[in-house]
């Protein structure tokens, strides 16, 4: 539907799917297979793992997983994790920035002109409420973005997906992920604000799907389709 309402894919794409080994990539990853085996007109994929410097097991485990459910992976290295491991003010935007541009500017080197993100329904929430407590202001990620920087088109097919029907597929197929190697990894912003919605949403059942109604019926950029 994602897909659909938004146009993600067209015709001659070719979109760089980053995977970071955690449920939510390697879910999108087995769907983009789908869709190409079943799709109308041709694209091309390329699953792009990008190494911030994980350990030899954590690489391991990513590459092992990979060839268990038969995607065709593409690691490039990078020292992101050395180069933030010492920033003491905002690694996680540091880290996060430099992520993107590291993987933009592969994605590119390898002819793309897409680049899929695997950001679900909750992180399009959460992002928005995490703006409006932080920034004080109504925003949140859309689910195509071209970015003239870059020259990059950024995609989020998953967005009309709960994180709970994530977990629910991945746990009833078996879907083998690796937990996020990331020191700060439960310990941030986001993870606050994620544990109060999903609190919020227990005392008020609903009240997730309902603020994303709201974004979807707002004058937020690119959410009008």
């Amino acid at each position: 539907r994602g897909i659909n309402d938004y146009e993600l894919v067209k015709p001659g794409d070719k979109i760089a799917v980053c995977i970071s080994g955690g449920k939510d990539s390697m879910l999108m990853a087995k769907l983009f297979q789908e869709l190409k085996r079943h799709n109308k007109f041709p694209f091309e994929l390329v699953f792009l793992v990008m190494d911030p410097g994980y350990n030899e097991a954590n690489r391991a485990v990513i590459e092992h997983n990979a060839k268990l459910l038969g995607i065709p992976i593409t690691v490039f290295e990078t020292e992101i994790f050395d180069a933030v491991y010492n920033v003491e003010k905002s690694p996680c935007y540091l880290c996060a920035r430099m992520r993107r541009g590291y993987l933009y500017s592969k994605a590119k080197e390898l002819g793309c002109n897409k680049v899929a993100y695997a950001h679900h329904k909750d992180d399009v929430v959460t992002t928005m409420m995490m703006s409006l407590i932080y920034e004080g202001r109504l925003h949140t990620f859309s689910p195509v973005t071209y970015l003239d920087r870059a020259d990059m088109t950024v995609i989020r097919p998953l967005i009309y997906m709960n994180e709970a029907d994530v977990i629910g597929f991945v746990n009833k197929y078996h879907v083998p992920v690796v937990k996020s190697p990331c020191p700060a990894d439960k310990h941030t912003k986001r993870e606050y604000v994620h544990q109060m919605l999903q609190q919020l949403n227990r005392e008020n059942p609903g009240v997730k799907d309902r603020m994303f109604t709201a974004i979807l019926n707002s004058d937020m950029e690119g959410w009008s389709n």
